[in-house]
């Protein structure tokens, strides 16, 4: 069931950094249950946030393996909720994540292969392979991007320790747990251009490039680099590094998510033009509009057949 602590800053919905983390969770589960060993976050993909979830819902949350790779495996989730009086339950949200199996040492190692047995399992590994090419795109466009101070567009930066309660049974900070910093981030960001009543409909591209230490130093940069007539596209990048290096972070993981802002009928309303005063703001500008038309071109997931009996 999702309690008060699960909501947003408005109080009324679910906040996307819970749903995210219920999101991991649950693939976590599914992936070691598939590999019989340790599992990290490598990818999670195009999270589309197609309703809000008022608190007191109760949530389903599916995971099914549906295509592996030598060393990943490819987990589909699906996020249903139902009013707790009629446990009719229909779908929230779904995406796919990308699990990687490793030893003591985090070392990637080899997982059963997963072989399609009916006619909805094929179709659904074939969708998750015809994606690996795009995917790889993005990622490459997303990591070939620069972010230095002479942007002038809204930021938000978040400081602070990795705290014990944030490790996952390999010892680091849980993949749900970052998520979950990402669109705490992105919010403040997106409510200092518009309002506290900015919303995530979309978090997509978060790519995992390396575990996070307990103890360690985490940085989560957000930055608004486009809007649309209603819409504010902010891309987020994650460092981490020893307290005693603290000039020396590395890029730990990075996103892209999309936020709006709901008026009082829930409907999203106009944000302010970006103003693009710099070389720099425009580049990002033009960046996430290149990422609209590249994630256009992937063909939907049909959760459907997962949610079939």
């Amino acid at each position: 069931m999702a309690v008060p602590q699960d909501t947003a800053a408005d109080g009324i919905t679910v906040a996307a950094g819970s749903v995210l983390e219920w999101i991991d969770k649950a693939a976590y589960a599914c992936a070691v249950g598939w590999s019989a060993s340790d599992t990290v976050t490598a990818y999670v993909g195009n999270v589309h946030f197609t309703r809000p979830i008022p608190p007191g819902s109760l949530v389903e949350v599916r995971a099914r393996v549906i295509h592996t790779g030598r060393t990943s495996m490819h987990v589909l989730v699906a996020v249903d909720t139902a009013n707790v009086r009629e446990r009719t339950f229909t779908p929230a949200t779904h995406c796919i994540l990308v699990f990687v199996a490793i030893d003591e040492d985090g070392k990637p190692i080899p997982v059963p292969e997963w072989v399609a047995t009916s006619a909805a399992d094929r179709e659904l590994e074939e969708n998750a392979k015809a994606r690996l090419a795009l995917r790889r795109t993005i990622q490459n466009t997303m990591r070939s991007q620069e972010y230095t101070g002479v942007g002038t567009t809204p930021r938000t930066v978040f400081r602070f320790l990795a705290a014990p309660s944030a490790a996952n049974w390999g010892g680091n900070a849980h993949g749900g747990t970052v998520m979950r910093w990402i669109d705490e981030a992105a919010f403040a960001c997106a409510a200092s251009w518009s309002s506290e009543s900015a919303v995530a409909v979309y978090s997509g591209g978060i790519h995992f490039y390396r575990p996070i230490h307990i103890g360690h130093i985490v940085e989560v940069d957000a930055r608004l680099i486009h809007t649309g007539p209603s819409s504010m596209h902010i891309s987020i990048r994650v460092r981490s590094g020893s307290p005693r290096t603290p000039e020396d972070l590395k890029l730990t993981t990075q996103c892209m998510s999309i936020f709006v802002t709901l008026d009082s009928d829930g409907h999203s309303r106009a944000v302010a033009p970006l103003p693009l005063d710099t070389d720099e703001d425009l580049r990002l500008d033009a960046h996430a509009r290149d990422l609209i038309t590249l994630r256009a071109q992937l063909a939907p997931v049909p959760v459907e057949l997962m949610r079939q009996p």
